[in-house]
């Protein structure tokens, strides 16, 4: 399963790109306005620090078809490297993904609440579909229970289109979509963070330095 992180801020992306198996950063609108700093010279920063061959996932902003096309292709033109442009599943944007689909732009449709938004948009040339799984959660629907749906239909009509899972609350629910077969999900970072993160395993490590230096009175084997 593919790692990404949902965020714009570069110490963020640096620090947990450093230590963890990282397969590349998602952003939208929100995620860049909170940064408070130029769309594209930050854009192009996250860029240069995760590498061409890490993906880059950036949204349009527009909500016309023509419009978003514009877009899509102003950003793959001033971004090298691995970037897809992000798409909200709205007609308009299907009907954009259906023409940058035949420009051979890599896409990921995004705001996916319905497994039959995401089929669509795989059949309108997506890459990659993000369905949001805590914000469908708080529809009184299972937001898991949708992403293993797309799944579902994906492997059913033997679509290459990849879920991206997207929207978590906690990470039961990135267990979760991951145990249901999700390709990828994109957290924050400190739900990245939390992935990797248990009570037992640190007093685990503190136990062992502390038997170790107890009987050894170092606190490494090498002299």
């Amino acid at each position: 399963m593919e790692i990404l992180i949902d965020s714009a801020n570069i110490k963020e992306i640096i620090r947990l790109s450093d230590l963890y198996p990282i397969d590349g950063v998602t952003t939208n609108p929100t995620i860049i306005s909170k940064e408070k700093e130029p769309f594209l010279p930050l854009v192009q920063d996250i860029q240069r620090h995760i590498g061409n061959e890490k993906m880059l996932h950036v949204q349009t902003l527009s909500t016309t078809a023509n419009d978003i096309v514009n877009e899509a292709l102003h950003l793959t033109n001033q971004l090298d490297g691995n970037v897809y442009v992000k798409i909200p599943v709205i007609p308009e944007g299907i009907k954009a993904m259906r023409m940058l689909h035949q420009e051979e732009v890599k896409l990921t449709a995004t705001a996916v609440i319905t497994p039959l938004q995401a089929l669509m948009a795989a059949k309108a040339g997506a890459h990659y579909v993000a369905p949001y799984v805590n914000r469908v959660s708080n529809l009184s629907v299972d937001g898991t229970q949708v992403v293993e749906e797309i799944v579902n239909l994906f492997n059913t009509y033997k679509l290459s289109t990849k879920v991206l899972g997207a929207s978590f609350k906690n990470v039961d629910q990135i267990k979760q979509v991951a145990l249901k077969g999700s390709h990828a999900i994109t957290a924050s970072p400190d739900m990245i963070d939390a992935m990797q993160e248990h009570l037992l395993t640190e007093w685990s490590v503190d136990q062992f330095s502390s038997d170790w230096q107890m009987a050894f009175g170092e606190k490494t084997f090498i002299k």
